[in-house]
């Protein structure tokens, strides 16, 4: 039985048979359009490809470099805000321990204007009342004297039955009273 004829490329096929890239007598067709096959695919990925990807590694180096810029610049803008938040904390509390010691000096102060008044109002009270004290002793010693020389005249009279002028007896008493 004879072999059907294969056609490969318009050309009958090798009766021998077997793969042609291992046949001997192709070997320098094959590295000539292996050399083509590199050739082009070289030009093209040189041409092509290489440019493109420079391209996208450039703008991805790009990109890297502003957001690497841009996050510098955030990180600027963060120290800028803490330290001007820290130094308005730092203000803030300034101020506040100035009030509070204008408030408690002021407090203080008015303590002791409120205690000095007071002071003064209860010296006042005092000595209004020592007056009133002294008025009254007065008065007192007074109402003792007439009590006494109406009690001598009373006294004279029932015992030995003479009537004693009332100023012999004031002067009487106030002679007792000068004398104790």
């Amino acid at each position: 039985m004879a072999e059907p004829a294969h056609t490969m490329s318009g050309t009958a096929a090798d009766p021998n048979g077997g793969f042609p890239p291992f046949k001997t007598g192709t070997f320098p067709g094959q590295v000539f359009w292996l050399g083509i096959t590199f050739a082009v695919l070289l030009v093209v990925m040189w041409r092509v490809v290489v440019p493109r990807i420079g391209s996208t590694l450039a703008d991805r180096k790009s990109r890297i470099a502003a957001e690497l810029a841009r996050a510098e610049e955030d990180r600027k803008q963060a120290e800028t805000a803490w330290s001007t938040y820290q130094n308005t904390l730092v203000d803030a509390r300034q101020r506040a321990r100035t009030v509070t010691e204008q408030n408690r000096a002021q407090v203080m102060a008015e303590t002791e204007r409120s205690e000095s008044i007071a002071d003064e109002s209860a010296q006042a009270e005092i000595a209004k009342a020592e007056a009133r004290l002294v008025a009254l002793r007065e008065e007192a010693k007074g109402h003792i004297a007439a009590a006494a020389r109406d009690a001598a005249v009373e006294i004279v009279a029932r015992l030995i039955d003479e009537q004693v002028a009332p100023y012999e007896a004031a002067r009487a008493v106030h002679e007792v009273q000068g004398n104790s």
